[in-house]
């Protein structure tokens, strides 16, 4: 059988890559081609992605396939989700996009729920958790701003679309990115027309609704000659990055729930219908678009941002690795200090150190004093936060889930896992660590024919990649631990 080679572009906050994923006889393999910065511009007053240079990657790429003689298949591209570009009535774009770390939004929901909408309305309508950088709020804050590219935007695509756009002179919406803007309403499976009127906009400045492994076309006549390549085509993958991790899990059957795990962590469940009622209001959770008519119900969690941000003040630990410092944690004592890792106070403090020591006083706990201590406090009280979000799905599931697939950078963390199948009392299945870039290429082979559905995709996957099994231990004292995690994170 020939392999088959495909372009995944997989684009996040900081960084991107591409990557050739190549298909053969039912096992896949991936090449990072490039890596590159995504930085962030910041001018008159604004915070702006640089989608040209980002578009400059992916030609340079392309390019570097096309010398190596590689045959491409397709490309697919996956980003963040939540941001836009404004394309004018010519077709050229306005403006680099505002990013979502734009402080323009700081006050953009209370704004738009006193002036547009009710907020549990809006969230009856969608499903999605409330943060002031969702696409809805961005957009009303520009409509009330007076921005001159949205005043005179013909086309509005999120990212993902956008660059597919660059590429192939063809304007999508797909449905997984759209899901995250907070207009998308499950229940019809399209952008819901009273919040795109609420902003002042019509439905047909959107793209077409379009399903994760559709084809949008192929490159158009200035890609093909900047490249050397011919009429590739350009697949509409899951163009929100963790939809397409989520399409990744190596699940056997639809009984488990996932944790994609890295900076931060994303907990959750693949259902058939969007669960939108009084408690996962409450409790925040939101519905995302998946793969062949599923939706991602899930919550955010702070991840493993708090480790990361606590080694950056430790500078005599940058020569260790992350086993070796990982390995103080475990000669101290369990459960001696524990924080609600998503408390605001962690949220992006100038010192991590500082605010988890504060954290402690605040709530009558003994302050850290070394490495291990912090590290101890922080994998317990993410797993113990783990278990609170993983019985609350428990209960919102229609089905008994049996296993706990961990995706994504953390999958790597053997301590974390431990402890989180400890505390969660399941099996914790890890990997894959490049769970994105793999979900990006089977989509397009699926497109391309390769595959018949995401359980064909899976099982691939799972003959592909080595997974780590983590079995429960020591329930007593994780029992213990979580009692006490409850009163400390009720204060």
């Amino acid at each position: 059988m020939k392999n088959s080679h495909f372009f995944a572009v997989d684009l996040g906050a900081t960084s991107g890559r591409t990557i050739i994923g190549t298909l053969n006889n039912g096992s896949i393999a991936l090449e990072e081609l490039t890596r590159f910065n995504n930085n962030l511009i910041h001018a008159t007053g604004h915070v702006y992605w640089d989608i040209f240079a980002l578009y400059q990657e992916i030609i340079r790429g392309l390019k570097l396939a096309n010398d190596r003689n590689i045959e491409l298949s397709s490309i697919g591209i996956d980003t963040w989700g939540c941001d836009f570009v404004c394309v004018g009535k010519d077709g050229q774009l306005l403006r680099n996009p505002l990013a979502y770390r734009d402080p323009h939004t700081e006050h953009a929901m209370d704004h738009y729920f006193a002036e547009s909408m009710p907020k549990q309305k809006v969230y009856d309508k969608t499903g999605i958790q409330f943060m002031n950088f969702n696409s809805l709020f961005q957009l009303d804050q520009m409509r009330r701003d007076g921005n001159v590219a949205f005043a005179n935007a013909d086309k509005i695509l999120f990212m993902p679309d956008a660059l597919s756009y660059m590429l192939t002179g063809k304007a999508i919406c797909e449905y997984t990115v759209a899901s995250t803007s907070q207009i998308l309403n499950p229940a019809t499976g399209d952008l819901d027309i009273e919040l795109v009127e609420s902003l002042g906009l019509k439905r047909d400045q959107f793209g077409q609704m379009t399903a994760p492994s559709t084809q949008i076309g192929t490159l158009r006549e200035e890609v093909k000659q900047l490249t050397g390549l011919g009429d590739v085509p350009v697949i509409a993958v899951a163009g929100h990055d963790t939809a397409s991790a989520v399409a990744a899990v190596p699940a056997s059957d639809e009984k488990f729930a996932y944790l994609s795990s890295g900076t931060w962590s994303l907990m959750g469940i693949e259902t058939k219908v969007a669960i939108i009622n009084e408690k996962s209001y409450e409790l925040n959770f939101t519905n995302e678009g998946g793969i062949e008519g599923t939706t991602r119900f899930l919550k955010n969690i702070c991840g493993l941002w708090l480790y990361e941000r606590c080694r950056q003040e430790w500078p005599e630990t940058s020569e260790m690795s992350h086993t070796e410092l990982q390995r103080s944690a475990l000669d101290v004592e369990s459960f001696r200090s524990i924080i609600n890792p998503d408390d605001p106070a962690f949220a992006n403090p100038k010192s991590m150190t500082e605010a988890i020591r504060q954290y402690c006083e605040r709530t009558g706990q003994p302050v850290p004093q070394s490495h291990g201590e912090y590290l101890r406090c922080i994998f317990e009280s993410l797993a113990l936060r783990y278990r609170q979000i993983f019985t609350w799905l428990k209960e919102f599931a229609s089905f008994d889930i049996k296993a706990l697939h961990v995706i994504g950078g953390g999958s790597m963390n053997a301590m974390l896992n431990q402890f989180t199948a400890n505390s969660c009392g399941v099996e914790v299945l890890a990997g894959p660590q490049e769970a994105t870039a793999i979900g990006n290429v089977m989509l397009q082979a699926k497109a391309g024919g390769h595959v018949a559905d995401v359980w064909d995709m899976r099982a691939i996957i799972a003959d592909s990649v080595e997974l780590r099994h983590f079995m429960p231990q020591d329930s007593a004292m994780w029992d213990a631990g979580y009692e006490k995690y409850c009163k400390v994170t009720a204060n």
